[in-house]
């Protein structure tokens, strides 16, 4: 049984999508943060090791939230990103393990020689 959301809000000037669950967690996720871990296919890949790391990330912005069933929203960002289906369980797990995964992210575009917040021209 997956653990399902009570209030989700979105911040447009912080960029930050916050989400409540109904086992009283509370996660405040960056729209860039979401970005970089899609689920979809284009950012995932199709298999283990296919993932594509993103990169100049650092000022998107979330447009719209839309419903997907009982189980899930659509997220659309404002670089035209909107193939993601974020599920209630990828949601929690994103917030659950922000610091951990964040970090990941931060040492994968390091190790890509793209440091965050160097835009490149």
């Amino acid at each position: 049984m997956s653990i399902r959301p009570t209030e989700i809000n979105l911040h447009r000037q912080s960029r930050i999508l916050e989400i409540r669950f109904e086992d009283g967690s509370h996660f405040e996720l960056p729209a860039e943060y979401l970005r970089v871990y899609s689920p979809s296919a284009e950012v995932r890949g199709h298999g283990p090791g296919e993932g594509k790391l993103q990169i100049g990330k650092e000022d998107v912005n979330i447009d719209n939230l839309v419903p997907v069933g009982n189980y899930a929203i659509q997220i659309f960002f404002d670089d035209n990103h909107n193939t993601g289906i974020y599920a209630w369980d990828t949601l929690y797990d994103l917030g659950q393990h922000y610091e951990e995964y964040w970090q990941q992210y931060l040492r994968r575009l390091e190790e890509a020689g793209h440091p965050h917040g160097s835009h490149s021209a």
